[in-house]
């Protein structure tokens, strides 16, 4: 299913991949991150190639909020429950800088921004709670947060947290001007180039599905690291959450701010152009038992509070929880200086990426701003590492219980699934995972080629997802989104 900035696409001019150049930087994704990256080094005179395995800005920006906010839900009191005051302090002048530069980028650039105050507000007493905490640390990091009851929805609220003039964009738009200013400054974007591996050598070699190019530094700008160093993978939390577009609301009962809940399960609302947005439903990557159902809940959601609204476009989309809430950037381990990363954005990515670009060029040249240093030299306290420790005994829960499962299920030689169906079994000692999508049945193994999760079907998207570390892969087993870099094994049906 396919997002509502991607429901009518308009082409973003790329460039031929040449096999063997030498850049400055090469940048892998071609999202928000990735294009602000490499635009900033372009402006600073780099030669700069962007590499990218499917679309520009087709994966987790093409499925992002489009939400460019300061007040990010109960954000802020996560990242002080398991770190201190001054990352709460960096990470919100990192927020406001990032807001600055894209809201001035846009401006000048041409694309569409709606500015709309901000909402965080609570349906329970414990999510009331929440709104105090959120209204406190916020304060004292320096944002204007102004405690209210007065929240315009249709549904009972117990209070809310205001931060006014904020905003929200087409990002598909933001992307494709974004691309346009990196080729002009001589950038190089490439599609259809898969990323399998970098060498850290002097230059370093990135190996790609179309060839080997080689640069100065690369930086890994996809949703999930592609190379396990630094163990990344067992840092972040694969996360998915649903987004759906309505039509047929009459505009006076369109919601006039961006409200986002603090309660479970997650509820953000807003108009967009005519249309109610509402998302939410977080949920762990593979994890579902399944998305459809998901997706139907938060219809039933809306519908019993906006009857007139009809589903018009569903889609989900896929971001990294980090142990403290505060994205990782900077050198990766065993990258000799000159590999390097930016990771989980806790769901927040249209600030979270800019910040992170902004960090990727200042490691680079040397000019760090104080709210930099702080994030770089943060350290991890218990309540993190307790977090972590919670997290990855899920994920090896989750190893065992697909394993058991699918060997305690056979299945025989010629059983295929129905019409959109995916199904997990065995065939003796090996899980295989068999699906019908668009009249094509598929076999493959069902081991993830990451670690070795067995994956599970996604209904909603129709793909096998992994429940480890939240890899992803069609039908037929190529990979959507890592750490994955290969694909599913092919078996015979």
């Amino acid at each position: 299913m396919t997002s509502l900035w991607l429901d009518v696409l308009r082409p973003i001019p790329t460039d031929d991949f040449e096999p063997l150049a030498s850049y400055d930087d090469v940048i892998v994704g071609a999202g928000l991150t990735g294009l602000v990256t490499a635009l900033l080094f372009a402006r600073r005179g780099h030669t700069v190639a962007v590499l990218e395995a499917g679309t520009v800005g087709g994966l987790a920006t093409g499925s992002s909020s489009g939400l460019v906010s300061l007040l990010q839900g109960a954000q802020l009191q996560k990242i002080r429950q398991r770190t201190y005051q001054g990352v709460v302090d960096a990470y919100a002048e990192g927020s406001r800088e990032a807001f600055s530069w894209l809201l001035d980028y846009t401006e000048g650039a041409g694309v569409d921004v709606e500015r709309r105050d901000a909402y965080s507000y609570a349906t329970t007493r414990r999510g009331l709670e929440r709104v105090d905490s959120e209204y406190f640390v916020g304060r004292r990091a320096g944002l204007d947060l102004v405690k209210t009851l007065k929240v315009d929805v249709p549904f009972n609220t117990l209070g809310a947290v205001r931060l006014r003039d904020q905003a929200q964009l087409d990002p598909r738009e933001l992307v494709a001007a974004l691309a346009a200013d990196v080729r002009a400054l001589g950038g190089i974007i490439v599609e259809n180039a898969h990323v399998t591996g970098v060498e850290a050598g002097d230059p370093a070699t990135t190996h790609t599905s179309q060839g080997d190019v080689r640069s100065e530094r690369v930086h890994l700008t996809t949703g999930a690291p592609i190379l396990d160093r630094g163990l990344y993978f067992a840092k972040t939390t694969p996360r998915r959450s649903l987004g759906m577009a309505f039509s047929g609301v009459d505009d006076d009962d369109l919601p006039g701010a961006l409200y986002r809940s603090v309660d479970a399960p997650s509820r953000s609302i807003r108009r967009h152009r005519g249309d109610l947005i509402v998302s939410g439903n977080t949920h762990g990557t593979g994890r579902a038992a399944s998305e459809t159902a998901l997706a139907q809940d938060l219809e039933d959601w809306t519908t019993a509070h906006w009857p007139a609204a009809r589903r018009r476009r569903a889609w989900s989309g896929q971001d990294y929880a980090t142990l403290h809430g505060v994205p990782f950037v900077g050198f990766l381990p065993r990258g000799r200086g000159r590999v390097f990363v930016a990771t989980g954005y806790d769901s927040w990515g249209m600030t979270n990426a800019v910040s992170a670009a902004r960090m990727l060029v200042a490691d680079v040249i040397g000019d760090d701003s104080p709210w930099m240093t702080t994030l770089h030299h943060r350290v991890t306290l218990p309540a993190a590492i307790g977090w972590g420790l919670g997290a990855n005994a899920a994920v090896a829960w989750h190893f065992a219980r697909g394993w058991t499962k699918a060997l305690a299920t056979p299945v025989s030689a010629g059983e295929l699934p129905g019409e959109g169906e995916g199904v997990v079994g065995s065939e003796g000692l090996s899980p295989v995972a068999r699906s019908t999508v668009a009249g094509e049945s598929c076999a493959l193994s069902a081991v993830c080629p990451h670690l070795g999760g067995i994956v599970s079907w996604n209904d909603q998207e129709s793909t096998w997802d992994c429940p480890l570390h939240g890899s992803r892969f069609t039908p037929r087993g190529e990979v959507i989104e890592g750490p994955a870099t290969r694909g599913m094994t092919p078996r015979p049906l």
